[in-house]
């Protein structure tokens, strides 16, 4: 059965999450570095990326959130500043976008990935822990097991047509029901704690520098005993009947 899947632990303790080697589409940058674990509607694929050396891109074929959880990586779009990725910073590149990625020495990355035919506005976008957060839907009562939390986010890119969407959302305490999850999420936690629950009764405890993804209509439940904090990328599909 498929629960929320670790992609990677800040303490440095083993995943049971399987990954597999494999390059996301024909012309991806890092096919020789990326590791998948998890592909599936929508054209969106979570995974990890060890990284050294130097690469040009003269169109980035895909829509990419990453954020670096060792090392620092390189990020030099036609016509900006270069930028450096360091440890818990991220981005994304949007399609089309044409860049140099470099790393002295290696760096581990965490993805989240989407496919779409057509491009979209090229650049690169980060992802700030020093969000302008901004006041947003809390969760339906019916949901909740306990007082509603106050919610915020900085939602700083959106892809029309792949339905990718990449922030920094935060919350106060809050313990939800296990549910169908309604998108495709990946998520970096930057402050605080979650225990997520299977319908089993089985909890994955994730932990600030955890990264997670949870594939759209898997059952599981959210408990936090503190303000959380994370980077987000979430997506919306059609499943099939």
């Amino acid at each position: 059965m498929t629960t929320a899947l670790l992609l990677h632990r800040a303490d440095g303790a083993p995943l049971s999450t399987a990954f597999r080697q494999a390059a996301f589409g024909k012309v991806d940058p890092f096919a020789r570095e990326r590791e998948i674990a998890w592909e599936g509607p929508g054209a969106m694929s979570a995974g990890r990326i060890g990284f050294v050396g130097e690469v040009d891109v003269a169109h980035y074929p895909h829509t990419e959130a990453i954020v670096v959880v060792e090392g620092e990586l390189g990020l030099v779009a036609n016509g900006a500043a270069p930028r450096v990725l360091r440890k818990g910073e991220g981005a994304v590149i949007a399609r089309g976008t044409a860049l140099r990625i470099q790393a002295a020495s290696r760096a581990k990355l965490v993805f989240c990935a989407a496919a779409a035919e057509l491009p979209s506005q090229p650049g690169i976008t980060p992802l700030r822990a020093d969000a302008d957060f901004k006041p947003s839907r809390s969760l339906p009562p019916e949901v909740l097991l306990g007082p509603a939390p106050q919610c915020r986010s900085d939602n700083v890119f959106k892809d029309e047509l792949s339905g990718f969407q990449a922030g920094t959302w935060d919350s106060t305490p809050y313990h939800r029901i296990v549910r169908a999850h309604r998108q495709n999420e990946f998520m970096v936690l930057v402050d605080g704690g979650v225990r997520f629950a299977s319908p089993d009764g089985s909890v994955l405890a994730a932990h600030a520098g955890d990264a997670i993804f949870v594939p759209q209509g898997v059952s599981v439940g959210w408990e936090s005993s503190e303000r959380v904090a994370k980077f987000f990328v979430v997506q919306e599909v059609a499943l099939s009947a």
